[in-house]
This record gives structure tokens, C-alpha cells and sequence, in this order.
């Protein structure tokens, strides 16, 4: 939950209207038996920011998830605007886990994309 915390206050300083955020909930704690809750919902409330709750834990199987330990979570990526997501993920231009700890590191990406011009 403190990551969630984490983008939330990110987001709160960065202003451009174009950003997205997507915030996958998924189970992986024993604790995670279902969706997150509203209280752990509200934790994120950017307009910008789209939740989802992969129960099956689809797209960490699509980042490599093959076993047990190799569980994507608790995980920041950034993209540039342009990129698309076809098959597989694309390649991020900033990665880091666990998220709180790698939340300067984002704010450094995104301040690098948004502030080059765009076409």
C-alpha cells in the first residue's frame, strides 16, 4: 500500500494532462483474496489513473512470470506515449521495484518524456 501512496503523491506533481497511469491490482500475498477494497482504491484518486484487478495475474505472466518467484509486483515502469503494447509489453524507459523505493527515479523519467517536444 505504500507504493500506492507513493504515486499518488508523484502524480500530484506532475501537471500534464496527457500523462496515463494503470494500477494493476493482483493477487500475490495471502492476504489478496479478492479485489482491492474501496479504502485501498481510494489510496490512488488521480483522475488520470485507471485501476484493474487481475485475478489471474495475466499481465505478470505476460512481463515473465513463469513460477513462484518470478511474480511481477510491487513494480513501476514508464512508458513514452507513443509506444504500443501488441504482443508483449513494450521495452519501458524507466523500470524499479519495489515501487516506493523507486519513486524518484519515475518522477526523474517522467519529467525527462513530458518535457521533450512532441510532434
Amino acid at each position: 500500500m505504500r507504493g500506492a501512496s507513493a504515486l499518488e503523491a508523484l502524480l500530484e506533481s506532475q501537471s500534464d494532462s496527457h500523462l496515463r497511469a494503470f494500477v494493476i491490482w493482483e493477487p500475490v500475498l495471502a492476504t489478496d483474496l479478492s479485489a482491492p477494497s474501496t479504502i485501498a482504491l481510494r489510496r490512488i484518486r488521480d483522475p488520470r489513473v485507471k485501476q484493474y484487478w487481475d485475478r489471474n495475474r495475466v499481465l505478470s505472466h505476460a512481463m515473465g512470470e513463469h513460477d513462484r518467484p518470478s511474480v511481477v509486483w510491487d513494480y513501476i515502469a514508464v512508458y513514452k506515449p507513443e509506444q504500443t503494447w501488441t504482443e508483449a509489453p513494450p521495452q519501458p524507459e524507466f523500470t524499479g521495484r519495489p515501487v516506493v523505493r523507486f519513486i524518484e527515479g519515475t518522477r526523474t523519467a517522467l519529467n525527462t518524456i513530458y518535457s521533450e517536444p512532441r510532434n
